[in-house]
C-alpha cells in the first residue's frame, strides 16, 4: 500500500479526506465523520455503457444486477440480506462512464460490508451459472419493459442518444443495451467481461462516516489486497467529437401518450470543465422551477405547455460532450407545432437577451442547495467523492464545483448559449398521441 494522505480539508468541502492505493491498484478514499454512528461504503469501477464493444451492449447494466446474486462465499440473495438484516440499506447504478456499488451500514458494520463487495469483486464468477445469467436476463427484459417500453414517453432517452451521438460513438446506446446482445452472449462471454473489468485496478473503494482513516485502510488491504491486478484492461473508445453538431436531426413519434411533448437536446461539453459549468447555470435559468423562463413564458405566459412538464437539465456525462436536455408538454388544445415553436422562441431567447442579475443569482441559489443537499448525507458524499477520484483522479477536487458553479457570469451564460443553442445543431424529438405503427 502506498502511504496515506494527510488529512485534507478545503473551503469546499469541509470534512478531511484521506486515500491511500493498494499495491495491486485499488484506490482508498477516507472522508471521517463522527457526527452519528453511519458509515457508507462506496465502489466505482470505471466501466459503464461507454466501454461495451460491439455485440456487448447492455452487459454493464446486467452485471449491477448479477453483482448481487451470490459470489464465492456468499450465497444468492444473501448479500441483500446481510446488509438489511444489519440495519442498512444498498443499491446500485449503471450509467454510460460508470457502475457503482453502495452500502449504508451502522458503523460496526464496516468490516461486513468491506467483505462482501471484496467477495464479489474476487469472487463473482466462480459462483455465476447459467441459471443466474438466465435469470438475470429476464429481470433486465422486465426492467426495459416497465422502465421505457411501456410508460408514456419513457423511451425518449433510448432515441436521443442515437439522434445526439453517431453510430460508433462510445454514448450512442443507452445502459439498458439490446436484448439482441444480451440473449445472443453465452455465459463465458459475460465471465470474461466480469473478469476484465472488475479488478481493483480499475476501481475506487470510497467509505464515509465514522471509522477511522487507518482501520479503513488496514481492512481495505485484508480483503481487497490479495485480488490479482488485471493487466490491459481495454480503455473506452474516443468519445471526442466536433463541437456543437452541425446538422440539425429529429424524429417524430406516434404513441400511446396523453399529450404531444417536444424534447429539444443539444451536445454540450464533458462534465468538469468550465463550458459545461456555464451550461449547468444556463440550464438552471432556463428551466428550473417557477422562476425559470420556460414556466414563465409557457406555463404562465403563453399557457401552451403543461406546468408540471416542463424543464430543461443536463446529464452529467464527462468523457465526451454531455447532453442538455429542454423539454415541455402540451396543454390540452395545444397542438406540437405550436409548442414547439414556443419552446425554441424561449430557448433563442438565451442567446438574444441578456441574462438579468435576478435570474443568476436565483440560479445559483438553486444549485447552492442542490450542492448541499447532495452532501448532506454518508452516501452523497461517498458517491461524490468516488466520482472525482475516478473521474478526475482527485477526489479533493469535489471541493471545487459549487464554487465554479458560482463563479459563472452572465456573459459567460450567453457565450454558452450562443455555441451551445444553435439550431442546426440541434435534436428534436416529438411524441404525438395516436397509436403506434
Amino acid at each position: 500500500m502506498t502511504s496515506p494522505t494527510a488529512p485534507v480539508a478545503t473551503t469546499g468541502y469541509p470534512w478531511p479526506i484521506e486515500t491511500a492505493q493498494l499495491t495491486n491498484g485499488l484506490r482508498v478514499v477516507v472522508s471521517e465523520d463522527r457526527t452519528a454512528p453511519v458509515v457508507c461504503v462506496n465502489l466505482w469501477y470505471d466501466v459503464g455503457s461507454r466501454h461495451e464493444p460491439p455485440g456487448q451492449t447492455g452487459f454493464a447494466h446486467l452485471f449491477e444486477h448479477l453483482m448481487f446474486e451470490g459470489s464465492q462465499h456468499v450465497k444468492k440473495t444473501e448479500h441483500m440480506k446481510l446488509v438489511q438484516g444489519n440495519g442498512g440499506s444498498l443499491n446500485a447504478t449503471t450509467n454510460p462512464d460508470r457502475t457503482n456499488y453502495f452500502e449504508t451500514m451502522p458503523s460496526e458494520h464496516l468490516e461486513l460490508a468491506l467483505w462482501l463487495e471484496a467477495d464479489r469483486m474476487g469472487g463473482l464468477v466462480p459462483a455465476l451459472t447459467q441459471e443466474t445469467l438466465d435469470n438475470q436476463r429476464e429481470v433486465v427484459k422486465n426492467e426495459r419493459r416497465q422502465r421505457y417500453d411501456n410508460v408514456p414517453y419513457g423511451d425518449a432517452w433510448l432515441r436521443l442518444l442515437p439522434l445526439l451521438y453517431p453510430q460508433g460513438h462510445p454514448y450512442h446506446h443507452a445502459t439498458i443495451g439490446s436484448m439482441e446482445d444480451l440473449n445472443a452472449a453465452g455465459l463465458d462471454t459475460f465471465k470474461a467481461f466480469h473478469q476484465q473489468y472488475y479488478a481493483p485496478n480499475n476501481a475506487v473503494l470510497t467509505v464515509v462516516g465514522d471509522v477511522r482513516a487507518a482501520e479503513v485502510f488496514a481492512l481495505a488491504e485484508k480483503y481487497f489486497g490479495p485480488i490479482a491486478t488485471v493487466p490491459d484492461i481495454p480503455p473506452a473508445p474516443d468519445g471526442s467529437l466536433p463541437d456543437p453538431a452541425t446538422e440539425e436531426a429529429r424524429e417524430t413519434i406516434t404513441a400511446k401518450v396523453p399529450a404531444p411533448r417536444v424534447y429539444l437536446s443539444y451536445r454540450t461539453y464533458p462534465f468538469g470543465t468550465a463550458g459545461y459549468d456555464a451550461v449547468t447555470v444556463l440550464a438552471t435559468i432556463l428551466g428550473n422551477g417557477r422562476g425559470s423562463r420556460l414556466y414563465q413564458r409557457l406555463a404562465d405566459g403563453s399557457r401552451i405547455a403543461q406546468p408540471d412538464y416542463i424543464g430543461s437539465y443536463g446529464v452529467d456525462l464527462a468523457h465526451a460532450p454531455a447532453p442538455l436536455i429542454i423539454t415541455a408538454t402540451a396543454k390540452d388544445g395545444v397542438d406540437v407545432v405550436t409548442l414547439e415553436a414556443g419552446l425554441a422562441e424561449v430557448v433563442q431567447s438565451l442567446v438574444d437577451e441578456p441574462v438579468t442579475t435576478e435570474e443568476l443569482d436565483r440560479a445559483k441559489a438553486l444549485l447552492t442547495t442542490a450542492w448541499w443537499r447532495g452532501v448532506s448525507t454518508v452516501g452523497g458524499r461517498a458517491d461524490l467523492l468516488g466520482r472525482y477520484a475516478t473521474q478526475f483522479g482527485d477526489p479533493s477536487t469535489a471541493a471545487d464545483r459549487l464554487p465554479r458553479w458560482l463563479a459563472v457570469t452572465s456573459e459567460e451564460v450567453t457565450e454558452a448559449a450562443r455555441q451551445v443553442l444553435r439550431p442546426e445543431s440541434r435534436v428534436t424529438l416529438t411524441y404525438l398521441p395516436g397509436e403506434s405503427a
